[in-house]
């Protein structure tokens, strides 16, 4: 009740700003009947195990999961929610042909119970820490197990959970299972409450999602509509707010030089509702450019090269990295966590990444430990560093094949993940 309570107030306060994005940005005008516990099965008459992945990256990061568990649980059927637009949308590019997809309930009790009843799970894995209380709370009365997957406690969102740590561990401890990326993110859930025999340390799942691969399907297509032929291609991927004004400040002093005359940037931001903010960006900077999501609906391939290419399409950054030169992953010169890294290493690309990467503390740490990536701390330092890496070869030939052995070393999270899930749901 109290926890509902403090829902309520924390729905008056944050009610302008849904407001707010639904008139201008077009977001949150769909999916109602599902984020207030209607939901459908496609198979209720089967034993059920629910997925919930809050956006994009933790959706990815089911992608080696979801079919071991297919494999593992035939009797059971799998299903998943996503808090966000775009999440949902990642997840139904996906699944939607075999899976049940649809948005996360708000976790008031009425809902939630509303949600359970619907969905009659007999486990509940929650991608990285989507732990809320009233789930737990009615889990735990029903008997269904609760599983943390791909488990992560960032320096950013555990002071947060100690802050109210007496609700911390109140919730935590109603979860059966913690499966944690690292020692250190499994040590912050015990202090918050998990009791320590149900914490494992399994690695990241997005090791395994990673494609180690020289091609990438749909690379060749892509690189035709945007005539990316023998050019070199810098790809700036995920980038956030201010990154891709630093970004192309460095693109244009490179371009002031004859040797990178061939130089191309591809911009990919993290988020689609940015997408016309960055163009405007790009035009403002003085470069023709081209947007991908005009040619991909249908306009023609383009003839010309200009010199920048807008990504402002969801699903093909994958694409875009495997064309690349040198990867410049987001998020990271500005302190938003960064975005993932392994995508690019494990295609065996130079890698940059500034100093802001709490989202991927473990996998930074061991890309720059084995040389498998570069650290820039701002702008000039990103510019020298494009530079080397685009005239030195052989300084970014080594980087992009010390990053793959990072990701090779280090797969493995599924397999020990579907065990540990097995082991639980015969207890």
């Amino acid at each position: 009740m109290i926890i509902d309570c403090l829902y309520l107030v924390a729905i008056v306060f944050i009610s302008p700003k849904i407001i707010y994005r639904m008139v201008r940005r077009g977001r949150y005008r769909s999916g109602w009947d599902e984020r207030l516990g209607k939901i459908r099965r496609r198979s209720p008459e089967k034993k059920c195990i629910w997925i919930h992945a809050v956006s994009v990256g933790e959706v990815n990061a089911t992608k080696s999961l979801i079919p071991k568990l297919k494999e593992s649980f035939g009797d059971y059927e799998v299903v998943i929610s996503s808090t966000t637009d775009t999440g949902l949308e990642r997840a139904k590019a996906l699944y939607e042909k075999n899976l049940s997809v649809f948005y996360f309930p708000f976790d008031l009790s009425c809902v939630m119970r509303r949600a359970f009843d619907n969905i009659r799970p007999g486990m509940c894995l929650l991608m990285e820490l989507e732990v809320w209380p009233n789930l737990a709370r009615i889990a735990n009365e029903k008997k269904v197990p609760v599983a943390v997957v791909n488990g992560r406690l960032s320096d950013e969102s555990f002071p947060k959970y100690r802050l109210v740590k007496p609700i911390s561990r109140w919730m935590f401890a109603k979860v059966d299972l913690v499966l944690a990326q690292t020692e250190e993110y499994a040590a912050r859930f015990r202090l918050l409450g998990c009791a320590p025999e149900k914490v494992i340390v399994t690695n990241s799942l997005k090791y395994d999602t990673a494609q180690i691969t020289d091609k990438v399907d749909g690379a060749d297509k892509l690189a035709h509509r945007l005539n990316i032929a023998e050019e070199r291609l810098w790809v700036a991927g995920g980038t956030g707010p201010g990154e891709e004004k630093v970004c192309l400040d460095v693109f244009k002093k490179l371009k002031k030089q004859a040797r990178f005359a061939d130089l191309r940037l591809a911009i990919v931001p993290r988020k689609p509702e940015r997408f016309d903010e960055v163009a405007a960006l790009v035009a403002d900077a003085g470069f023709e450019s081209v947007r991908y999501s005009r040619i991909k609906a249908g306009q023609s391939t383009s003839a010309s090269k200009p010199p920048v290419i807008l990504g402002d399409t969801m699903g093909d950054l994958t694409k875009f990295y495997s064309l690349a030169k040198i990867v410049f992953v987001g998020r990271s010169l500005v302190p938003m966590g960064g975005s993932d890294m392994m995508e690019s290493a494990a295609l065996g690309k130079c890698t940059i990444f500034g100093p802001h990467t709490f989202n991927f503390k473990q996998t930074a740490d061991e890309l720059l430990k084995a040389g498998g990536a570069v650290r820039v701390n701002n702008a000039d330092e990103l510019s020298g560093t494009v530079e080397k890496c685009l005239t030195d070869t052989t300084y970014a030939v080594q980087i992009a094949a010390n990053g793959r052995e990072v990701i090779k070393q280090n797969q493995g999270a599924t397999d020990r993940t579907v065990k540990a899930i097995t082991n639980l749901l015969k207890s």
